[in-house]
């Protein structure tokens, strides 16, 4: 054996050799480069909760973020094919503004659709674990938009990344790694601004990006009223979904649409969910105060973690100090958190959207509970008949058990359980060891 192959075997017998040497060799290896850490087992606290909502450890997941907010949820395919929430994590830091990225250095996090391979895993992350967006997608390029090496990470902090705690991105982590061990080839993130909810629209009204958010709001629209993953094509520089060309005829993101067909069913649901939701938000226009200037603030920070921060760091308090309680993971002594109010968004000065102690219990006391959207569409999961309505860009739901694929685009926490502890991901490539 060759003296590189022999100091290579050699830094593979600890975790944070086997991250260096991975990092110089460009993060090229085989199963036995997968660092401990991204072969943790899922607690049986989580096995239990799949259990108890129909699924099963390694059935699809598909991943939603919210930046307001600061929350990513994990949704998980039922044995019947329709997806459910399964769990709410608290994200623990995001830089930038709402909005989407638009060019490199400019500290936003992504906003889209992105579709998640087994390749954009990376086990031997500097910020714990990792996965890729895989940003700029074929609807960012067709803007112009740069950027690489955006993700989803631990270690709480961010540069134009969503970063979660070491203990909670394991987690995440390893409901992907189960997914894709059970067959799924690919998972989608939405990565929204808020929770496309009436109050949220009526506030932004005069955001310069509201246009994009409605795009984007077509395909969050079409998962909350048929709990299917949405198929995401780009033409003439939009999202359009599950969409099917006609025949002979592609999609092309800087091209005008070809003509296609779309499910009637879902269609009209979302159609019915639009017109609601736009009759919600002229009624609230007239009462809502439009949200307050954000300049000069650097992201955000969920409120449980913000809390605990400041409880941990006396300098950063500023009035009374919210009772912080338990926070889902350990916060670094690096974090730096944005200035805001206790809600982790709000400028200081202006009107917080809503109580902080109330958003710190639910974050610690029911992290599956859907958003209302989320939770009224599963509540009614009829597929009503109705006409077409090929402009929103909607087709028949897959069957149960069937993947749809979305447009390809191409510190240190303890070893707990988190289900699989022996399945390995695919050998990953990295030019960044991020």
């Amino acid at each position: 054996m060759s003296r590189p192959h022999l100091r290579r075997s050699r830094f593979r017998l600890a975790a944070l050799a086997t991250v260096a040497a991975l990092s110089l060799a460009g993060c090229v290896g085989n199963g036995n480069d997968v660092s401990a850490r991204a072969r943790q087992p899922l607690s049986p606290k989580t096995l239990a909760l799949i259990e108890e909502k129909g699924m099963t450890a390694q059935s699809p997941i598909l991943v939603r973020i919210y930046k307001q907010e600061a929350e990513l949820e994990v949704w998980k395919q039922k044995r019947n094919g329709d997806y459910a929430l399964l769990k709410t994590y608290p994200i623990c830091r995001w830089s930038g503004d709402l909005g989407p990225k638009v060019k490199t250095g400019d500290r936003q996090a992504p906003e889209g659709f992105y579709t998640i391979t087994p390749g954009q895993m990376n086990p031997n992350s500097s910020y714990y674990l990792s996965f890729n967006l895989g940003f700029p997608n074929a609807y960012d390029r067709s803007y112009g938009r740069t950027g690489d090496f955006l993700m989803v990470h631990g270690d709480c902090s961010s540069a134009g990344c969503y970063a979660m705690t070491d203990e909670q991105i394991a987690e995440v982590f390893a409901l992907g790694r189960e997914a894709f061990e059970g067959g799924q080839k690919s998972f989608q993130v939405q990565a929204l601004p808020f929770r496309m909810t009436p109050t949220n629209l009526a506030k932004h009204r005069n955001t310069p990006a509201r246009p994009f958010w409605k795009n984007l709001k077509e395909g969050t629209d079409a998962f909350d009223v048929s709990l299917r993953e949405p198929k995401v094509n780009v033409c003439n520089r939009r999202y359009v979904f599950n969409a099917t060309p006609d025949a002979g005829r592609g999609f092309d993101a800087n091209l005008p649409c070809p003509s296609y067909v779309v499910d009637p069913s879902v269609a009209q649901a979302v159609q019915q969910k639009q017109h609601a939701d736009d009759m919600k938000v002229a009624e609230l226009v007239a009462s809502t105060p439009t949200a307050p200037n954000r300049a000069g603030i650097d992201g955000g920070m969920h409120p449980v973690f913000l809390a605990k921060f400041k409880e941990e760091n006396p300098a950063y308090q500023e009035g009374p100090v919210v009772a912080a309680g338990p926070a889902p993971g350990t916060i670094p002594k690096t974090t730096r958190p944005p200035r805001v109010q206790d809600d982790g968004f709000t400028p200081i000065g202006a009107v917080a959207s809503s109580p902080t102690a109330t958003l710190i219990a639910v974050a610690q006391s029911d992290p599956a509970k859907p958003a209302p959207a989320a939770e009224a569409a599963q509540a009614d999961p009829s597929r009503p008949g109705g006409i077409p309505m090929g402009a929103l860009g909607f087709s028949k739901p897959a069957e149960p058990g069937q993947q749809t694929a979305s447009l390809a685009s191409s510190q240190s926490a303890q070893t707990a359980p988190l289900s699989g502890a022996n399945t390995t991901l695919p050998p990953a490539t990295f030019s960044t060891a991020r």
